[in-house]
């Protein structure tokens, strides 16, 4: 079992680490779409795009790193005690907390299924089955969600990289879950 255990944490952070690697970069997109944003404003007419994609940029570089920085420990934390405390009190405190974190990632990851699939068209209340029902043929996209700006970007792709998202920060959970175990069980992480 410690062996899976060794085995989870490894291949979960190297995957976060690569991702969120990539992602870190993603503030120079948001920089980007911001700088054509304001250059078309103030020289040429300004374009409808601009905002919402550095909005759309933001979420990708917010979500697709959140597992990346619990990864490093740079996350937010009441330091005021815990930054006393010893390693092994550290992680008694975080394994009774992260399961309030996994149960809150899950059902975050069911309304962000959910919220996709209604962006695909479906509007029924089994989300799964409708995702099962596109792979395998019985079900078929329906009148797709587009937002209601002037520019009317498909919201599906965005959502769905909220689900990436979601779901990488959920394992990396789990990893730092078993890092703690292993902790407490004194051996080497």
């Amino acid at each position: 079992m410690t062996r899976f255990m060794h085995r989870y944490i490894r291949v979960v952070d190297a995957v976060n680490y690569r991702v969120g690697r990539v992602a870190m970069y993603g503030i120079f997109v948001i920089m980007g779409i911001l700088l054509i944003s304001s250059v078309n404003k103030t020289f040429f007419t300004p374009t409808l795009w601009t905002l919402e994609m550095a909005q759309f940029a933001m979420v990708a570089y917010y979500v697709l790193g959140g597992p990346y920085s619990i990864q490093l420990g740079s996350n937010v934390r009441m330091d005021l005690l815990y930054g006393e405390w010893s390693l092994r009190k550290k992680a008694w405190v975080d394994l009774m907390t992260v399961f309030f974190l996994i149960f809150y990632l899950l059902v975050l990851l069911y309304g962000a299924i959910s919220s996709t699939a209604y962006s695909f068209g479906y509007w029924g209340t089994e989300p799964f089955s409708f995702f099962s029902g596109l792979i395998t043929g019985t079900e078929e996209i329906g009148h797709m969600e587009r937002s209601s700006s002037a520019w009317r970007p498909y919201l599906w792709p965005i959502k769905f990289v909220m689900i990436i998202g979601i779901f990488l920060m959920l394992l990396q959970c789990i990893s730092e879950l078993l890092k703690d175990v292993l902790r407490l069980k004194g051996e080497e992480i």
